[in-house]
């Protein structure tokens, strides 16, 4: 789809090597994907641009597709689409079918045997598209569910999950939640040290939104390279534009949108400063 020197896969593994990390970002619409480019660009750093079913049921794929390779071209930023938390089969042969470079397949909540079926058969499939694919162990609370539910990754389960599917990368719940924190997150890094000592495998921190720099940098030390960013891209982007609304007597969305817009580019630059 886009025109970039390696694959994602390479690009994680040399991050962490670097002991770095690559912001994944969500994006909704035109304006919180531009405001992502346009901190992306000033740093010239890689970023990889994420959709779900519900972004993708919202914009329509064909379009959400165009607007994220349109972007990286008009912007210059290496970066690749990835497709986040997928349950369905079905909608990740379509969006690699459609040109996504990467795909999450989310059967973390089904039982361990099924995890490893539906995530080797995915495996299988994005072979013949040669992109990334990304799994999930453990309980990552996501949005309206409980964060006090324990589910976190246990290491040599892990170990075995990667082996028999053959996954690219995988997202470790050390803690993390979807969402905002109602009380601040404390990241079981002993946990991620032991998981990283068994494997290779590219690990995920989902749940990035909300969490504090020193532990952000403390996991990206001990294996995390990739970071999700969701929440706080679409609250700073909506409590932005609701403020325009309502100090401004304006209907035009052309004038309404830039603060909104610059809000989402000044929190993706902090968070590419604290992690690149």
């Amino acid at each position: 789809m886009v025109t970039r020197k390696i694959s994602l896969k390479e690009r994680l593994f040399q991050k962490q090597k670097e002991n770095s990390a690559l912001l994944a970002t969500n994006f909704y619409n035109f304006e919180t994907l531009r405001g992502i480019m346009e901190a992306a660009s000033a740093l010239h750093q890689p970023v990889i641009l994420q959709l779900t079913q519900s972004s993708i049921n919202y914009m329509g794929l064909p379009v959400a597709v165009s607007m994220a390779g349109a972007a990286l071209q008009a912007y210059q930023v290496e970066g690749w689409l990835h497709l986040d938390h997928a349950e369905s089969y079905e909608l990740i042969e379509q969006c690699l079918e459609a040109g996504f470079d990467s795909v999450m397949i989310d059967a973390s909540e089904k039982p361990f045997g099924e995890n490893i079926a539906l995530t080797r058969k995915v495996v299988t499939l994005a072979k013949q598209y040669n992109a990334n694919v990304e799994a999930e162990l453990g309980y990552i609370a996501k949005l309206g569910q409980s964060s006090d539910t324990v589910g976190f990754t246990d290491p040599e389960e892990a170990r075995y999950f990667i082996e028999e599917t053959g996954i690219d990368a995988l997202a470790v719940a050390i803690g993390s939640a979807h969402g905002f924190y109602k009380k601040e997150p404390k990241l079981d890094i002993e946990r991620l040290k032991a998981i990283r000592a068994l494997t290779d495998t590219p690990l995920v921190l989902h749940g990035g939104s909300g969490i504090p720099a020193e532990s952000l940098q403390a996991a990206i030390a001990n294996g995390i390279c990739k970071i999700n960013l969701a929440t706080e891209i679409k609250n700073i982007f909506i409590r932005t534009l609701q403020t325009c609304i309502a100090s401004r007597d304006e209907i035009d969305l052309r004038k309404l949108f830039p603060p909104a817009i610059a809000a989402v580019k000044n929190l993706v630059v902090e968070k590419l400063n604290l992690i690149s």
